[in-house]
Formats: structure tokens, C-alpha cells, sequence
């Protein structure tokens, strides 16, 4: 039990909730300045997505290179699909860090 309860998936979730509410404004609707403690700044949102865009590569990339090892028969789709999909990443990648640019 307490050792589920201290996996990875649960801390990281646990630190995301974390993040959320010290980030968060607590009072959104009032006029004047920001009462977060923490500025969510552009560059702050360009290294979300770059970590982002690096763990889903290297995901992909990981189950791409395991498939090929368990059937080399169908290398070259699975090769085929994984550039694909990797070029969509980074597709979104630039127009997110487009986004957080505010250009």
C-alpha cells in the first residue's frame, strides 16, 4: 500500500497539483497585479514544451526501436511511421513555442 501510494506516477501528479495551486492567481477577477507567487513567463512555458516534446520523442523512439528488435520483418513501416510521428511532435513543438514566444 504505502508503497503505491509513493510511486512515480503519484509524486509527479501530487507535484503538478502543486505547481498548479502555488502558480494559480487566487483572485483572478480583481483588477491590479498578480497575486501568484510564481510569474508563468514565456520562458517558463518554452521549457514545458521543449521537456514535453523530448519525453514524447524519446518515448516514441524507445517503443519504435523495441518493436523492431521483436520483429525485424516490419522495420522499415514501423521506421516509416515513427519519422511521421516524430515530425508531428515537433510540428506542434514550434507552433506551441510560437505561442508562448507572444509574437
Amino acid at each position: 500500500m504505502m508503497r503505491s501510494l509513493f510511486s512515480l506516477r503519484s509524486l509527479s501528479v501530487f507535484a503538478a497539483l502543486v505547481v498548479t495551486l502555488v502558480c494559480a492567481d487566487v483572485a483572478s477577477a480583481q483588477d491590479g497585479g498578480s497575486t501568484s507567487l510564481i510569474d508563468l513567463t514565456p520562458s517558463f512555458g518554452v521549457g514545458l514544451v521543449v521537456i514535453g516534446a523530448a519525453f514524447g520523442i524519446g518515448r516514441l523512439a524507445s517503443s519504435a526501436y523495441d518493436s523492431m528488435a521483436r520483429q525485424p520483418e516490419v522495420a522499415g513501416s514501423v521506421q516509416t511511421a515513427m519519422i511521421i510521428a516524430a515530425a508531428l511532435i515537433e510540428g506542434f513543438t514550434f507552433y506551441a513555442l510560437f505561442i508562448c514566444s507572444g509574437q
